[in-house]
């Protein structure tokens, strides 16, 4: 297996950073016989969690076998480099369909266990982290460990959001979950404040499977969290008629189009995402409903433009997303917004989820509270601290950021956040004491034991 030196980044592309990256073809080649290593899956966590710069990067793209899929239980098997468009595309014409899934298909089983990720059933259920029944890790000393619950359940916490610094997360057991189609039951509703969608949020339909809410983070004064709550359900047959109740677990594939280049950066400001926003708020949340779509178009609108990622131009930009227990969400969320609004640094996407119980991983970034995502683009010298005061609420209130989307965070501010570092360090201390397992991530937040 031969290497390449590459300029990588995450998909938020910052930092761009040079790594030696390898491409094996095998399962038994993910791991590299001498040097540190960081395990890259399809590239899309937003920061600087998949690079390692001036050193070896492993991409477990090609090594993407499905093992074992049973029709009848819905309990899957695959290495790790499967993507989750793959699982869908082969399990849902059989009835099963992913547990959890985020806003993107494009990622790899592998680096879902690693992000332990959220979907917008988190309320009800759970992180991906509670599907998944079993995964084998290959650890520093060459071994392979059948990681579960009750087998190496410490080793399974500790990889459940562990960043893949524990070892490499090798074969993937995970429970789907039975749906009668590939459609969804959707209904909108407009919130006008923050107080009315924090209500939408935790208040909605009791059948409601899915639920988040579109912000315009413009708004303020008395609009300030102007919303448009989106609801859904897994379509039921009586939901469909014609030819959707025929084939009900087909839909057409959507039309795809490329952003063939950046975006100039003075493309998005103030004016033009107001502009936006205005609009927006008021043709979606018209739609009231319910009305059926296809799951596609629910779950993962931007992945019908491929390279999305340049609307932000060459400098790239920084998902900030953040979580607040229940006791103080609102108030820190007025807070960041209002913070957010006097600095006229738009966020294009403003994203407010519900989220329920933790999965027990001890890195794992959901808690019983709201979160909110951002998307800002990288202009100017005042984001970086905008975000360091944006950092400090979230540390009031008790909250902390996602490292799958994080890439400034500093190691203290990190500390504060997760409760459970000293745990998670004295494990990989034990599995990892050379730290073989590294990441600029890793680095930065001070995930790697000093005695490594």
């Amino acid at each position: 297996m031969r290497s390449r030196r590459m300029s990588l980044s995450g998909w938020g592309r910052f930092p761009v950073q040079e790594c030696e990256v390898w491409r094996p073809e095998r399962y038994h080649d993910l791991m590299l016989r001498e040097g540190a290593m960081t395990l890259r899956g399809q590239g899309r966590s937003y920061g600087d969690a998949a690079l390692n710069e001036n050193g070896n990067v492993v991409l477990n793209a090609r090594v993407n076998r499905f093992i074992e899929f049973s029709p009848d239980t819905g309990l899957l098997r695959t290495e790790p480099g499967v993507t989750l468009e793959e699982i869908v595309s082969v399990c849902l014409p059989h009835g099963w369909f992913l547990p959890v899934t985020p806003g993107t298909k494009y990622v790899s089983i592998g680096g879902c266990v690693a992000a332990d990720v959220h979907g917008k059933n988190h309320f009800r259920d759970g992180s991906f982290g509670a599907a998944v029944q079993a995964f084998e890790l290959l650890t520093a000393d060459g071994a392979r460990l059948s990681c579960t619950r009750d087998n190496n359940s410490e080793l399974f916490f500790a990889t459940l959001g562990g960043m893949g610094l524990t070892g490499v997360i090798g074969e993937v057991t995970l429970q789907l979950r039975r749906v009668e189609s590939a459609w969804m039951k959707v209904r909108q509703k407009k919130s006008p404040d923050l107080e009315r969608v924090f209500a939408d949020l935790a208040d909605g339909d009791p059948e409601d499977e899915y639920r988040v809410a579109w912000i315009d983070c413009l708004a303020r004064g008395r609009h300030l969290g102007r919303s448009v709550t989106m609801s859904a359900r897994h379509a039921r047959m009586d939901d469909l008629s014609g030819t959707r109740r025929g084939q009900p677990l087909v839909v057409a594939p959507r039309r795809k189009r490329t952003l063939p280049f950046n975006f100039p950066g003075w493309a998005l400001n103030s004016l033009s995402i107001g502009v936006f926003n205005h609009l927006y708020y008021a043709r979606e949340g018209a739609r009231g409903g319910p009305s059926v779509s296809d799951y596609d178009r629910y779950f993962y609108p931007l992945d019908a433009i491929a390279h999305w990622n340049r609307m932000y131009g060459k400098r790239g930009f920084v998902q900030y997303q953040c979580v607040l227990p229940s006791d103080t969400a609102f108030d820190g969320m007025r807070e960041i917004l209002e913070r957010l609004s006097r600095s006229r640094r738009p966020s294009f996407l403003a994203v407010l989820k519900r989220l329920g119980e933790e999965s027990g991983g001890l890195l794992s970034f959901p808690m019983p509270g709201y979160t909110l995502a951002l998307d800002l683009p990288l202009r100017g010298r005042g984001l970086l601290p905008l975000l360091d005061e944006l950092d400090r609420i979230v540390i009031e209130k008790g909250g902390r950021v996602y490292l799958a989307k994080d890439a400034r965070l500093s190691a203290e501010a990190f500390r504060h956040m997760y409760p459970r570092l000293d745990d998670w360090l004295a494990i990989k201390g034990r599995i990892d004491p050379d730290n073989r397992f590294t990441s600029s991530l890793a680095r930065r937040l001070g995930l790697e034991p000093p005695h490594g």
